[in-house]
């Protein structure tokens, strides 16, 4: 896509290229594959906003390895979490005894990934850890550290490589600061 495509006007700026993207993924790739050898681990996206990264991920890791997903959500329409997890789509396997690797577009809140961890946990998992593409910490509202992350971030709200306003910007091969005017109405 062409950065002077129609989308990238609703934008104040591009925080993360599509080139830096790219390279992130790969060394976070290979920390994976060295970190987990002779391990049995199931990686779980998180739908929808992980799913550009996760596939790009999954790509890079050089193991064998089990994948799911799960739908969660804590936004809504909105751009602040309300720090209320609902669980609108289940795994599909159990994690009993394996090496869960949660893989999330962005750790905000820590709120949901705070809530999975605990939910795995309890399921039986061998381990749980997070791998996240971007890490904002300023949002922080619990105590949670990403175990893996490619980018921290200001407190600017972000749009592209899976990251939407309202179900839109997910297609942006960038990551960039979505303009105020699109989200509060002006």
């Amino acid at each position: 896509m062409d950065s002077n495509a129609r989308l990238y006007g609703d934008l104040t700026k591009i925080l993360v290229t599509r080139e830096e993207i790219a390279e992130a993924v790969k060394k976070l790739g290979t920390r994976i594959t060295q970190d987990y050898q002779g391990r049995d681990l199931m990686i779980i996206g998180i739908l929808k906003g992980a799913v550009v990264f996760y596939s790009d991920l999954i790509r890079e890791i050089d193991l064998p390895l089990r994948t799911d997903f799960m739908a969660v959500s804590s936004y809504g329409s909105a751009t602040k979490s309300s720090g209320v997890v609902q669980l609108r789509k289940d795994l599909d396997r159990p994690v009993e005894g394996m090496d869960v690797l949660i893989v999330e577009d962005i750790v905000d809140s820590g709120m949901t990934l705070s809530y999975l961890k605990r939910l795995f946990a309890d399921r039986g998992a061998a381990s749980v850890r997070i791998a996240t593409l971007l890490d904002k910490p300023a949002r922080r509202r619990v105590d949670l550290k990403a175990d893996y992350f490619c980018f921290v971030i200001p407190d600017e709200f972000v749009v592209g490589y899976g990251l939407d306003f309202d179900e839109k910007y997910r297609n942006l091969p960038d990551i960039g600061v979505l303009h105020p005017r699109i989200y509060s109405g002006e």
